[in-house]
């Protein structure tokens, strides 16, 4: 079974087609001014004949929790977890109506927020109003295909099963995220009730004191509406120092420039901070893992992160890392691994699972 895999990501779109051997037979990444939608209609052409489409959806709200296939009941469902993810549902809910219109394959959306949904309450839960709670304010938390796909892939890399395994998976992105994993699954994660909590991420603050919100809009005027815009879309690295790829940051800090030295310490910082604290969720530590985009490529900010977290006992000297690797130290303790991130496989798993019912 050939499964399609749509991955339309806060600023990028992933298109894939996996086949039974959850190997990538065809993929395409766009981002930029592309047209999302003519690009998926233009991908299933060359890519063969497809048995079914999987989407990634950040956030299917609190009717949708699981992978699921889409009726005309779901989709209307999915409409009311917008307001939960602006950023990513729109132009994925966009890409699912797109590929229903064009013919009967059967589409499939895999929700982020799945592989979380066991996390203990005590992990899940605001210390807000009991009223607030029950029109669903929780902690959800996000990237579960990245976390799902990780937590797999780097129990064979270090040789041992994942039900033996307790770590932390930093998935470092455009988006940035962690999660603690202990026997296989997640028992704490970063991001909350929508993806603004957190570590500091490309355009996204991250987590900021609510008092501090509540003051901007008292004092100076700040609407509703300012206040998303600028928190999904103007705060982060672009916030810190106009810049919003990791990659342009650090060149430009290490040609001297303050702003984007500045934003660099802050992303660490705050980074760090979030792994740390998710570390108190487990046992013992046995591997710090690194995934996303910016976890997989840049070897600087993995060895800031990791020098800031030797009270953890991570190694201070790390191997270059090329593709999946165990890249600490040989028979260190905690290992750090590097990992692919492979949504489009899960994405592929999860549909099977779903139409063999």
């Amino acid at each position: 079974m050939r499964i399609l895999a749509v991955n339309a990501g806060s600023s990028s779109l992933k298109l894939s087609v996996v086949d039974d051997n959850d190997s990538v037979v065809e993929a395409q990444e766009v981002g930029g001014d592309a047209d999302p939608i003519a690009a998926l209609k233009d991908f299933a052409s060359p890519a063969g004949e497809v048995d079914a489409v999987a989407h990634r959806l950040v956030h299917g709200g609190a009717a949708v929790r699981h992978a699921t296939l889409v009726t005309d009941h779901v989709r209307s469902q999915l409409d009311a977890a917008v307001e939960l993810a602006p950023l990513h549902l729109p132009p994925a809910l966009a890409l699912l109506d797109a590929a229903r219109t064009s013919g009967n394959r059967p589409q499939i959306v895999c929700i982020d927020t799945a592989f979380h949904a066991r996390i203990p309450r005590s992990a899940t839960t605001y210390a807000v109003p009991a009223h607030w709670r029950a029109w669903g304010l929780r902690r959800y938390g996000f990237h579960g295909l990245s976390f799902a796909w990780s937590s797999r892939r780097s129990a064979e890399l270090l040789g041992r099963p994942s039900h033996a395994l307790q770590i932390v998976i930093a998935h470092i992105g455009s988006g940035v995220s962690a999660c603690a994993v202990r026997e296989g699954r997640s028992v704490d994660t970063s991001m909350g009730f929508t993806p603004l909590e957190g570590a500091v991420m490309a355009t996204r603050s991250g987590t900021v004191d609510p008092g501090a919100l509540l003051w901007l809009q008292e004092h100076h005027g700040v609407s509703v509406g300012g206040l998303t815009r600028s928190l999904e879309h103007g705060s982060g690295l672009v916030g810190l120092c106009g810049l919003s790829d990791v990659r342009d940051v650090e060149r430009e800090a290490a040609v001297g420039n303050a702003a984007c030295a500045q934003a660099l310490d802050v992303y660490v910082h705050v980074l760090s901070r979030v792994i740390g604290g998710l570390a108190t969720s487990l046992d013992r530590l046995d591997a710090l893992v690194f995934t996303g985009g910016v976890g997989e490529h840049s070897a600087l900010i993995r060895g800031r992160v990791c020098a800031r977290l030797g009270v953890l006992g991570l190694p201070q000297t790390l191997l270059a890392a090329d593709g999946d690797a165990v890249i600490g130290l040989p028979d260190h303790s905690p290992a750090v691994v590097v990992v692919t991130a492979h949504e489009d496989v899960e994405m592929a798993r999860e549909a099977r699972r779903v139409l063999a019912g």
